[in-house]
């Protein structure tokens, strides 16, 4: 019949609770907030009196976990970068000019004399002195291809050979294969992702939203910091470090020669420094980098290699004593300095004319990894704080007006049961924010529209419920056998109505975007959360009522 087990309901009243305690430090946003960033700075920096002050206006004893609220919630940055995917191609075949050359050399008694012609780019060209010696050079450029590393370029070589007889000389060029082009544009744009992220995890930015549109696009959006120029400067410097032997140090910014390349000095204005095109080593090879001191007691930033940078360091390093080296960053030199002795085990420091606070961006950038290629920025929006309290404050009014007309509507249809409803529609409300909370999800205004819909839609089951009760109580049963078949009877219809519109919210998370995903997940949790408060917790809370009063009749 109507009667509930006791272990039942000890389960349904546990989730319940649990789930009011998980929504409770949202009652409380800005102190608890201010609470968990204490703590945060406690853990990294340190203890001091201000941060124990805000570390105690929340008990730790208590859940402290929110639900983020969102870019046009919250205030933040909003960009849409575009990859400029073409760059990894000059730094690809200047990868493979080493080993050319060495092969060439090799094969001198053959091809003669090699010189490289290109000027960058797409493209490696080198010109042989020997003619009849360019099917010799073709095998060995060739030799340096390797199978595609993708499915879509599955059994094709990474590198299109080709040559030309040019008078008397002859010239091989070189380029990635159309497979490996289309290849390392998809791991460019993957790796660009995860170094933005990285950048922007460094900041303790709350929720970023960081994900890829269309083949070489990145949608960066970043609440609560203060503007899309701040955002660009932290995620668009390439922050590409490189370490060049170099040739000359000159006043002439178009000085270089073949395989050669020009960059200005940081420090002294009209500098430049003519440098060999291949570096020895790059920022790839890095592992850590971390603001610290030279031995004047100026900002300088620590580095370490890994041990392929490292082994490579060393060597040149050791091989080089007495000629200068630049570090460069950015194709500019940050300081050139004489070699003074090997330097084994891949540690160094860069120094400079930094603040502390330049020397900090600069290890969170190299720490963070080089992006492979630059950002063009196609799109960029800054939406102040005030914008986001508006739609907080319209989205709560929603929120109020939408639950004070659900509740009159119920209680004047049907009496006490909708005032029962009532109280589970409340407990619904704040479950919704206690799942939001536990999984750390973002709340954005969609994600508000898609719980002021959950609010229209939670009293669904209750109205098939008390409709199906009023129909069995016309066959005289009883008000107890009438509660019963009623929810029974209505268990089916419930059911199926919340399937599919639960099967629509995943679709729209699966397949939508941004705004999109924050409508679907208030959406699919809200139909979770009314599903239980309909079946469970007003059947406990009516079973309840009826054991304490034993109605010989019911009014629905």
């Amino acid at each position: 019949m109507l009667q509930i087990p006791l272990w039942r309901k000890v389960i349904i009243w546990a989730v319940v609770v649990l789930g009011l305690v998980l929504a409770l430090p949202n009652a409380f946003y800005s102190r608890v907030e201010q609470a968990n960033d204490a703590r945060a700075e406690i853990e990294t920096l340190g203890a001091t009196p201000e941060r124990l002050a805000a570390a105690s206006r929340w008990p730790d004893w208590l859940p402290s976990g929110l639900v983020n609220l969102g870019l046009d919630l919250r205030g933040g940055a909003h960009l849409l970068a575009e990859v400029q995917v073409e760059d990894v191609y000059e730094s690809r075949l200047n990868g493979i000019w080493p080993a050319l050359r060495d092969g060439l050399r090799d094969a001198r008694d053959t091809v003669g004399t090699i010189r490289r012609i290109d000027e960058g780019g797409a493209e490696l060209r080198v010109r042989i002195s020997r003619p009849e010696g360019l099917p010799r050079a073709l095998e060995i450029a060739r030799g340096l291809s390797q199978p595609v590393s993708s499915v879509a370029g599955l059994g094709a070589q990474s590198l299109a050979v080709s040559g030309a007889q040019t008078g008397d000389s002859a010239v091989v060029t070189i380029t990635l294969s159309p497979e490996e082009q289309a290849a390392s544009d998809d791991r460019t744009v993957r790796q660009s992702l995860e170094i933005i992220r990285r950048r922007v995890d460094e900041v303790g930015t709350r929720e970023p939203t960081i994900q890829r549109q269309g083949e070489d696009r990145i949608l960066i959006q970043v609440p609560g910091i203060g503007s899309a120029t701040e955002l660009k400067n932290l995620i668009g410097t390439t922050a590409q470090l490189t370490f060049n032997p170099v040739i000359s140090r000159s006043a002439d910014a178009t000085a270089a020669g073949p395989g050669e390349v020009v960059y200005p000095s940081l420090d002294e204005a009209g500098v430049y420094y003519v440098l060999e095109r291949t570096p020895v080593v790059t920022g790839e090879e890095l592992v850590d980098a971390q603001p610290s001191f030279d031995q004047n007691g100026r900002p300088a930033v620590t580095f370490r290699f890994n041990p392929t940078g490292a082994r490579a360091f060393g060597d040149y390093t050791a091989a080089n004593i007495g000629s200068p080296f630049a570090i460069v960053l950015d194709e500019e030199v940050i300081s050139a300095p004489v070699i003074q002795s090997a330097i084994p085990g891949g540690t160094g420091i860069i120094t400079g004319s930094f603040t502390v606070e330049q020397s900090t961006e600069l290890a969170v950038l190299l720490r963070a990894g080089a992006l492979p290629a630059e950002l063009s920025f196609l799109e960029e929006r800054t939406i102040g704080p005030e914008l986001g309290q508006d739609s907080i404050d319209a989205g709560r009014l929603a929120c109020i007006v939408a639950f004070v007309a659900v509740l009159i509507v119920m209680a004047a249809s049907y009496g006490l049961f909708g005032v029962f409803a009532n109280i589970a529609l409340i407990i619904n409300v704040g479950l919704i924010f206690g799942l939001l909370s536990l999984i750390g999800a973002t709340l954005t205004l969609p994600g508000i529209a898609g719980i002021v819909l959950t609010i229209g839609m939670a009293v669904d089951a209750n109205v098939l419920v008390f409709e199906r009760i009023r129909e069995e109580l016309k066959t005289a049963r009883g008000p107890s056998r009438a509660i019963s078949l009623g929810y029974e009877r209505a268990l089916s219809a419930i059911v199926d109505a919340n399937i599919t519109t639960f099967i629509i919210a995943t679709i729209l998370f699966t397949l939508g975007s941004g705004p999109v995903r924050g409508f679907a997940v208030t959406l699919g949790l809200g139909i979770l959360t009314s599903v239980f408060t309909a079946i469970f917790v007003t059947r406990v809370i009516i079973a309840m009522w009826f054991e304490r009063r034993r109605p010989k009749t019911v009014e629905v």
